[in-house]
């Protein structure tokens, strides 16, 4: 089967004819054609009669004027390619130059393009080297074929740089296949695929430093720990040390003690002391053992703090039911502080269910008894009483718990 049409290996354009194919390589230097069955595209406008090689060009002229009918005439404009058809001879110009080419060195100069499609490249965000570039190389046909030329040669070393052509070759601008307005709408569409591309982009980015932030704190939290464990092994060291001191000193003082006993029973002329073996050796003093750095006792919050993280330690497999349990501490405990007056804030069943539920399977009455709370004899209700109501206590219990809630690495040391 005869080809319809003649496809540039190079840029991918559809040409109808070897004249156009000859036209565009004059103007792009594009060599590689390759017949093609595929008929060029031929849509006629029923409005207006505009012509469109192209669905992009359709979109567009749709938009532009709201035409919406168009019919399809590709296949009474295909012809079949000849390419035994005679080449368009060359200009008499051409010859002259090419005869004289050799004899003086050419004058080289930026090529001519369309001055519309360039000032619409340009408004787009393109350099002007890179926008010449793209018309020259696309033919100057249309703003899309530039476009296309340009998503293909981005990473071409020199695409920013002004292209040369002999002084005698540059031919006259194509006329653009697109209207200002077509240009404009294509435009817009470019510069909001672009701006996606950026917010994509700083959500990507935002989720990395989301990530890294997390590792410096896991990193932190993880130092923190290893610091508190050195520092403990240190002060055991330190008072395995001051033991051994102290035993050796007491060792020093008993032999200085015996060999003094042992003088005043020669200078008095007793025979020396010898041990019996009958009479029982009475046991050392004991001494009372003291340490030579302090231990400061726990305090309140800190007890509080070992409670809740014990809860969380015991039940690692049950997250929800963990922070159901402190948001509801949370509420007894603010129940109180707000209406310390109210007795039933004060007064929790130990048989309810709920609170079983809640808060007793889990081992929240612990906590619930740091502050303050204490059972009755029956042991059926666990009752706080107005005189032992101490909102500093409850405060510290209620930051504990808020603490215990909102941290996302309480517990996991």
């Amino acid at each position: 089967m005869a080809g319809l049409s003649l496809r540039c290996g190079d840029c991918g354009v559809q040409l109808r004819s070897v004249e156009e194919a000859q036209a565009h390589a004059e103007a792009t230097s594009h060599t590689n054609f390759a017949e093609s069955t595929e008929a060029v595209l031929n849509l006629v406008c029923a409005d207006c009669g505009k012509p469109c090689r192209s669905q992009t060009e359709v979109d567009l002229h749709t938009k532009r004027t709201g035409h919406a009918e168009f019919t399809d005439k590709t296949m009474e404009a295909a012809k079949p390619i000849d390419l035994e058809a005679p080449l368009k001879p060359p200009s008499s110009e051409a010859m002259d130059v090419d005869a004289s080419g050799s004899a003086e060195p050419q004058e080289m100069v930026a090529p001519e393009v369309n001055k519309e499609m360039l000032v619409d490249l340009e408004s787009m965000g393109f350099s002007a080297g890179r926008a010449t570039r793209a018309l020259h190389f696309s033919g100057n046909s249309t703003i899309e074929g530039a476009i296309n030329w340009l998503s293909e040669h981005q990473e071409d070393p020199d695409i920013d740089e002004m292209p040369m052509v002999p002084a005698n070759s540059n031919t006259e601008a194509n006329k653009p296949s697109l209207t200002p307005e077509e240009a404009k709408i294509k435009a817009q569409e470019l510069r909001e695929r672009a701006r996606k591309k950026k917010e994509e982009e700083e959500r990507r980015m935002e989720r990395e430093r989301e990530k890294e932030r997390i590792r410096i704190g896991k990193e932190l939290l993880e130092a923190k720990r290893m610091e508190e464990v050195n520092e403990r092994k240190r002060i055991i060291e330190l008072r395995r040390l001051e033991k051994e001191e102290e035993k050796r000193a007491r060792e020093k003082i008993r032999q200085k003690l015996e060999e003094d006993k042992a003088e005043r029973r020669r200078k008095l002329g007793l025979p020396a002391e010898v041990p019996s073996a009958s009479k029982p050796s009475a046991p050392p003093p004991v001494e009372e053992k003291k340490s030579a750095l302090p231990i400061r006792p726990a305090t309140k919050s800190e007890k509080m703090r070992d409670c809740l993280r014990n809860i969380k330690q015991q039940n690692k497999e049950k997250d929800a039911e963990v922070k159901r349990a402190f948001q509801t501490l949370l509420t007894y405990i603010g129940n109180v502080v707000k209406n310390p007056e109210e007795e039933k804030f004060r007064k929790i069943r130990l048989s309810n269910a709920t609170f079983q539920e809640r808060v007793g399977n889990l081992g929240g009455i612990q906590f619930l008894e740091l502050c303050g709370f204490e059972k009755l004899e029956d042991n059926e209700f666990l009752f706080l009483a107005r005189d032992k109501v101490d909102k500093a206590i409850l405060n510290t219990a209620g930051a504990e718990l808020n603490s215990a809630i909102t941290n996302p690495f309480f517990g996991v040391l």
